[in-house]
């Protein structure tokens, strides 16, 4: 949810912003006009209550001759503050819907454009590696994670269906000690280490802005009205739901970790091979509540501590910073670290984290207490560790042999092991 004050004063900012979504432009100008018939409707209702009012207290001070007069007026009153209430309330609900379908406003710098409009920021890590210079063939991390005995897809589609899969073994034990890992770096940071719910009300989840265009990605249980979570983001921002929070000592940061579920319409190709993208995974998640002048700082500190973990683990990576159009509704700006894949010579997205300002808080009613009053506060999130690494992890690391490294930063979670063998 957007601010309706500063929108009412200044309606270009989030005109520019749906341009640079490809975005509905005159939803601004509807929600604009919805919410001045909103307030001219209250406006009508709270002055003929006010009539209402006085002439009903007049009654008993009237003369006996002048009260019937008096009591007709009142009965009419009470039927047309009566239509005037129906009427101020369909206003407002026409307004609260249309509010909220407009998309959070970009900040200034964010790219134009849509899903191959990002803009390269850098390229970090070790050097992608020249397989053909040493001597053989990269397997992808399909046949990696098979020859490891690590990952049975083949099973897991057997028991749950397509896009799905097991980790066994050193496989399960390698995305444990990611994991662990990811945790251990949120709580030298000060985050407070969260073990989240998956399944949420839908207050909640339309709440961070995750019912939108996108929601046919959501698994969702009629029998229960209960959403499973395709991120902890979305139970890390309801778990403030409807506070006022003291943020005078800094930043609230909590690390949620979770099992995600997403449907994944529509994907295709390769991505489907193997566990790339899945129905089903783990992460790690950073969240961050903090003041509305603090968010593009604390942002600039989450992109810093994802990279942080992607350098422990040894990817050649790069960091873009998403086009508008390709932003979630609830995200003002978003960067993304993509790990290189040796198999598909592409990048793959590992990593984001998006700045939402306070269009969560506003939502979900999550305010600080200032001199000036009680106001929205800001939400951010960004990723520490997912199953997705493990891909990445796997192809980067081969040896010829089919053997996989382990990063040295890893080797302690996994009893010292260098390096993980064919079974």
């Amino acid at each position: 949810m957007i601010d309706l004050r500063a929108l009412r004063e200044n309606p270009e900012p989030a005109r520019a912003s749906q341009r640079a979504r490809g975005s509905d432009e005159s939803l601004v100008d509807r929600i604009v006009a919805a919410d001045e018939a909103r307030r001219a409707a209250l406006t009508a209702f709270e002055t003929a209550r006010a009539e209402q009012k006085a002439v009903s207290r007049s009654v008993g001070a009237a003369a006996p001759a002048e009260r019937p007069v008096i009591l007709a007026r009142a009965r009419e009153l009470a039927e047309q503050v009566k239509r005037l209430e129906q009427e101020a309330a369909a206003a407002a609900s026409e307004a609260d819907g249309l509010v909220m379908q407009l998309q959070n406003i970009v900040v200034d710098g964010v790219p134009w454009g849509g899903e191959d409009d990002y803009v390269v920021l850098r390229h970090e890590g070790p050097a992608p590696r020249d397989f053909a210079a040493e001597g053989f063939t990269p397997r992808d991390h399909l046949e990696l994670g098979e020859l490891l005995d690590a990952i049975d897809v083949k099973r897991g589609t057997k028991v749950s269906g397509a896009r799905f899969y097991y980790l066994k073994g050193v496989g399960a034990r390698l995305e444990l000690a990611l994991l662990t890992a990811a945790l251990d770096q949120a709580l030298a940071y000060g985050f407070v280490p969260m073990v989240t719910p998956t399944l949420v009300t839908p207050a909640v989840m339309g709440g961070t802005g995750f019912l939108g265009a996108h929601s046919d990605e959501i698994y969702h249980l009629p029998a229960d009205d209960l959403y499973l979570t395709g991120t902890s983001e979305v139970a890390l921002a309801g778990y403030h739901q409807n506070e006022i929070i003291d943020l005078a000592g800094g930043p609230i940061r909590y690390a949620g970790w979770s099992t995600c579920y997403r449907r994944e319409a529509g994907s295709y190709g390769k991505d489907t091979r193997g566990i790339i993208r899945v129905h089903q995974f783990n992460k790690v998640e950073m969240f961050s509540y903090c003041r509305q002048e603090e968010a593009e700082a604390e942002h600039a500190r989450l992109l810093a501590w994802e990279e942080e973990m992607l350098a422990k683990v040894e990817l050649p990576y790069r960091v873009i910073d998403v086009a508008a159009g390709d932003l979630g509704s609830s995200a003002a700006r978003k960067y993304d670290c993509e790990a290189w894949l040796p198999t598909q010579q592409r990048y793959m997205e590992v990593t984001s984290t998006s700045n939402c300002t306070t269009f969560q808080a506003r939502r979900l009613a999550i305010r600080e207490r200032t001199d000036e009053g009680n106001r929205p506060v800001a939400t951010l999130n960004g990723t520490l560790a997912t199953t997705r690494w493990l891909v990445a992890m796997l192809e980067n690391h081969q040896l010829p042999d089919g053997s996989v490294r382990v990063p040295a930063a890893l080797q302690p979670y996994l009893g010292g092991l260098e390096v993980l063998e064919p079974r």
